[in-house]
């Protein structure tokens, strides 16, 4: 009986060695890589979300931002619409220090459904050439400090079984943005394949301000936090440079 208890051990021993092993390369193996979403012809990017727009407020005071989107037309027609905005740097005023939004006032964005420093705007289906313009809400406390928040933008939409998404500067590391858009030899490109996107929106910012005065100079010093987003957007809309997965 004892040889045979033995013999047992060793044969369950033999066969679970082997499905020990399979489940745990099986856990060590990376998942399977997500696709990235196709990428968009160049003038798509000025069409599908456009005339964007914030408020100029005073600490306690509201407004909105608000916002364009269109079917070029050559997708037949798109739904599942979605545009994000959120607020995510902040740029001091005076001082003109930038920063993460570690300060307290933040503004908020406000929709019928949701609040907060991010939200999501879903919008029905557009035909061929049909377009829709929204607005969010937004709202300042009385300890908002001056200065300008930087809101960036994104926008996702299916079209004929394929998901697209366009995202602004913001939503990019430093890192990231200079490997999609510096050449080796010093040139410039955009290369939405390393972006991982399908193209690139622009972005605004929320200026607020205590006085007329204030307004008047905060509007000087936020052009260049606006311009960040807004004018890599520009440029590279006049580029029209191509390559694989590079536009």
């Amino acid at each position: 009986m004892g040889n045979e208890r033995r013999v047992d051990r060793r044969l369950g021993r033999l066969f679970l060695a082997p499905v020990v092993a399979l489940v745990t390369l099986t856990l060590l193996l990376p998942g399977p890589a997500l696709a990235a979403p196709p990428t968009l012809p160049l003038a798509y990017d000025g069409t599908l979300l456009s005339n964007l727009s914030a408020p100029s407020l005073t600490p306690g005071g509201s407004g909105s931002i608000s916002f364009r989107v269109a079917d070029p037309g050559s997708f037949g027609s798109i739904s599942s619409v979605t545009v994000t905005l959120q607020v995510y740097a902040f740029n001091a005023y005076p001082g003109n220090a930038s920063s993460t939004l570690a300060t307290a006032g933040v503004p908020v964005l406000v929709t019928p459904s949701a609040s907060g420093t991010s939200v999501n705007v879903s919008l029905g289906p557009l035909a061929p050439g049909e377009s829709e313009t929204a607005s969010v809400g937004v709202v300042t406390s009385a300890n908002t400090p001056s200065g300008d928040f930087a809101v960036r933008t994104a926008l996702s939409f299916r079209a004929n079984g394929t998901q697209y998404l366009l995202e602004s500067r913001g939503w990019f590391p430093a890192s990231v943005w200079a490997s999609a858009t510096e050449l080796p030899g010093g040139g410039t490109t955009l290369n939405l394949t390393v972006l991982g996107v399908s193209g690139v929106t622009a972005e605004t910012a929320v200026l607020v301000t205590s006085s007329s005065w204030d307004w008047a100079l905060g509007l000087i010093l936020g052009a260049g936090l606006v311009l960040v987003g807004l004018g890599a957007f520009v440029y590279f809309r006049r580029e029209r440079k191509s390559s694989s997965g590079a536009r």
